[in-house]
């Protein structure tokens, strides 16, 4: 099992090796040969997780590898599926070198199958750390996307271009999905927690760091509604907030112990 999550990791490191060679060398071939690494590298990393699952008889996401390993899964699927609604190629740099840096993270990570903690064997589990995968997920794809569009202006491109606009409005649709996401974690926490420990607030250290992020893409959703900011503002603004979610999955656990340590 443990080889399979290798192969994973290597065919996406593969994958975005012969993406970079595609985009220096503005050819098509590599591109698409690193397409086909990824998609391959998915298909394991899904095998992978699937058979820990079966495994260890639990959606496997209760570690701080298995939150790790699935952060990286919802950000490949996030960003195939991208792939098939717009030219992801755009992206796709960014995209995979993201996922290849978690499961390298995740591979520094305790990789032991443990049992569950007694506060996480809930009817709560799988929706609470689910939706916070792919809230972080969509995060980080819409930093991606809001990457381009930076590096697009810096190139001289207008701001009123369709190319442009369109990948402001992808940006957008995903921070949208992942506050959604993010809110329905903090809601679905509360809960649990009363439950675990009867109280719905415990100011315990992740839960404070949510509460910062879900704040923090609540601004940018009002500045977009309100369009009050320039695009390259808000573009900026994803790409800023990026180290608020991933210091909510990874600093607290690392800097400040609380309740949440053992995710």
């Amino acid at each position: 099992m443990t080889t399979l999550f290798y192969i994973s990791l290597g065919l996406y490191a593969a994958a975005l090796l012969a993406q970079l060679a595609g985009v220096l060398a503005k050819k098509e071939g590599p591109k698409k040969l690193a397409w086909a690494l990824f998609v391959l590298g998915l298909l394991a990393h899904i095998a992978y997780f699937a058979w820990r699952g079966v495994v260890a008889q639990r959606l496997p996401l209760s570690s701080q590898f298995e939150f790790s390993c699935g952060f990286a899964l919802g950000v490949a699927l996030v960003l195939l599926v991208a792939r098939t609604r717009v030219n992801a190629d755009r992206i796709a740099a960014a995209g995979m070198a993201s996922v290849a840096l978690l499961m390298l993270y995740a591979s520094r990570q305790n990789m032991e199958i443990r049992e569950l903690m007694p506060a996480l064997r809930s009817f709560w589990f799988d929706f609470h750390i689910g939706a916070a995968v792919f809230s972080y997920s969509t995060f980080l794809v819409a930093g991606c996307v809001s990457l381009r569009y930076v590096l697009q202006y810096r190139k001289g491109e207008s701001p009123d271009s369709l190319r442009m606009k369109r990948l402001e409005y992808i940006s957008y649709r995903l921070v949208a999905l992942g506050f959604l996401l993010l809110t329905a974690v903090i809601v679905i926490g509360a809960v649990w927690a009363e439950a675990a420990w009867s109280a719905y607030w415990t100011w315990d250290p992740k839960e404070v760091w949510a509460l910062i992020t879900w704040i923090i893409y609540a601004v940018y959703l009002h500045l977009r509604l309100r369009r009050e900011k320039s695009d390259l503002f808000l573009c900026w603004y994803v790409i800023l907030a990026i180290p608020a979610f991933l210091f909510t999955f990874a600093g607290v656990n690392k800097l400040i112990p609380g309740l949440h340590s053992y995710a």
